[in-house]
């Protein structure tokens, strides 16, 4: 299936967390998106890998998006290498998405800022015509993603561009919220960690909220970019 956007999160939540609104928003205007966990979370502090792995269909269910992925790297582990690209390169050609979206460059989580150059690098690399890669025997054409843009997570890194996502906060709440094992319960009695907090489940929305207010909006998501961004006409600016 081709994809128009494919999201790319080296934990599964990273994606609601950062850029569920901007999903939501595409999948309501017709388009195919897809999201690609880098690793099942293993890690964490709380919960299972089995639990977050359902926690992750539920939430891909609640968005709508057309496929979910999880490539099973080692949690905290990975490594920007050749095996770890090619793995995501057999992914870009498959679903052959226009734009990309992937973990914020520097974050609190060491595994945020290393996801990012790997989802960034295998885009450049998976255009490349030498590579060669294959699914079931058959040989992959190159593919090389029209855009890649990063999300904003734990840091309040200053955004490139913000996308309104007004009608579809509630939509961004619900699917973070899938992920119940992670986030503020009264009633849990795991540990407590920086996600698991009363304030941190509440600065998804005063964050969006923030963004959303400076473009004179209800809500927003930012994000930063590689290269210039360029259009057609300064009418098209919002």
């Amino acid at each position: 299936m081709k994809l128009d956007i494919l999201a790319i999160g080296a934990h599964p939540d990273d994606v609601e967390l950062s850029c569920s609104g901007t999903i939501a928003k595409e999948i309501e205007n017709g388009k195919n998106v897809g999201i690609l966990d880098l690793t099942r979370g293993e890690l964490g502090t709380r919960g299972t890998p089995e639990i977050r792995d359902q926690e992750a269909k539920n939430a891909s269910k609640i968005l709508g998006v057309s496929t979910r992925i999880n490539l099973g790297f080692k949690d905290g582990f990975f490594t920007n290498d050749k095996d770890h690209q090619l793995e995501i390169i057999k992914i870009l050609r498959k679903h052959r998405p226009e734009i990309v979206l992937c973990n914020a460059i520097t974050d609190r989580h060491i595994d945020h800022g290393k996801g990012s150059k790997l989802a960034s690098d295998s885009c450049f690399l998976s255009g490349l015509q030498k590579i060669e890669t294959s699914i079931d025997g058959i040989t992959q054409e190159p593919w090389r993603p029209k855009n890649v843009y990063h999300y904003i997570q734990w840091k309040n890194i200053e955004p490139d561009f913000v996308v309104d996502i007004s009608n579809h906060i509630d939509k961004k709440i619900e699917s973070v919220k899938a992920y119940a094992s992670q986030f503020y319960d009264a009633e849990s009695k795991e540990p407590t960690t920086p996600i698991s907090s009363k304030n941190f489940l509440e600065s998804i929305k005063y964050r969006a909220a923030d963004l959303g207010r400076i473009i004179g909006v209800q809500y927003a998501e930012g994000f930063t970019v590689e290269r210039y961004l360029a259009v057609d006409s300064i009418f098209n600016l919002i």
